[in-house]
């Protein structure tokens, strides 16, 4: 039986994966086709094999071996928060099939209203950053195409469309990566929103965010702008059904007005489950995106 002749949602496949079983002989073995944890449990007191146990030698060697051999090494535990995310990840990056859209957004006009401003915030003692307008126009954007704003149920028999608009923001901490999530992003401006990111960053890195802080996101946001790069490829974060990726907006040349002008472009990746978005969808939905930071004032018309 292979991976597509079951049914497991990604906390389930998560869940065998610490456990070490295979979740193709929980189906085979049960004869189930929608596997719980339950049937997971069931399979371990049976005592049946787990992956570790039929994996080949030849397999092993190429995954357990002595590094220390080679030269000096060091070792680390895994911190919880890492643990959480890289079985999530996984199993998300196994179940969903992900495609990656590529667009880029005109940031001129961002940019100067941001830094006319520079003094306000300073006032407030706020940071006005590129992200709260990205926010801004993630919003406005899931407005216009709800299918975004939804997400597909463990046996992916039913849509669930949401009517609230949360924003997840991935927080890269010592301590692995975070997303708390900005509430009913839809009724907070710009000092507002500003604030919140602030705050919530602050407390992830510090590990001091409330449960109800974070989950429940209509689409996330992964931002490398202040790091770097030119693009990427963030994993959907279940169950949400795309994630939007930013990296550092730089000046490069564009044909306007029968002439090459420098214009500061935002490269955007947005990552999708092909299940539920098409192609179309994915371009169209991040050709408004980029429209609404080119041009702010629509955000408020849009």
């Amino acid at each position: 039986m292979s991976a597509q002749d079951f049914i497991a949602s990604p906390a389930v496949v998560a869940y065998a994966g610490r456990k070490g079983v295979d979740l193709s002989d929980v189906a085979r073995k049960s004869g189930r086709t929608n596997l719980a944890r339950e049937d997971v449990d069931q399979h371990m007191d049976g005592s049946t094999p787990v992956i570790g146990e039929t994996v080949s030698a030849d397999d092993q060697r190429y995954w357990d071996i002595d590094h220390a051999a080679y030269g000096p090494v060091s070792e680390e535990p895994v911190t919880r928060i890492s643990s959480l995310a890289a079985d999530n990840l996984s199993a998300a990056n196994r179940m969903i099939p992900q495609v990656t859209h590529h667009d880029r957004a005109d940031m001129r006009a961002v940019e100067s209203f941001r830094k006319s401003l520079k003094a306000e915030a300073a006032a407030k003692g706020l940071r006005l950053t590129a992200l709260a307008f990205h926010i801004k126009a993630l919003t406005c954007t899931l407005a216009a195409f709800p299918l975004f704003n939804a997400s597909l149920s463990a046996d992916g028999e039913t849509l669930i469309r949401k009517n609230y608009f949360h924003i997840g923001i991935a927080v890269d901490t010592p301590h692995g990566l975070m997303v708390p999530v900005i509430r009913d992003a839809d009724s907070k401006g710009l000092w507002q929103m500003s604030a919140e990111i602030a705050d919530l960053a602050k407390r992830a890195g510090e590990r001091k965010l409330r449960p109800d802080e974070m989950g429940g996101a209509s689409m996330s946001i992964s931002n490398l702008g202040g790091i770097g790069g030119t693009a990427f490829t963030p994993l959907v974060n279940p169950p949400e059904v795309a994630i939007l990726g930013i990296t550092r907006a730089e000046t490069v040349p564009v044909w306007e007005s029968e002439a090459w002008q420098p214009v500061l472009m935002a490269p955007l990746d947005l990552s999708y489950d092909h299940r539920v978005i098409n192609g179309a969808e994915a371009a169209r939905f991040l050709a408004h995106y980029a429209s609404l930071l080119a041009e702010p004032r629509r955000m408020l018309i849009s």
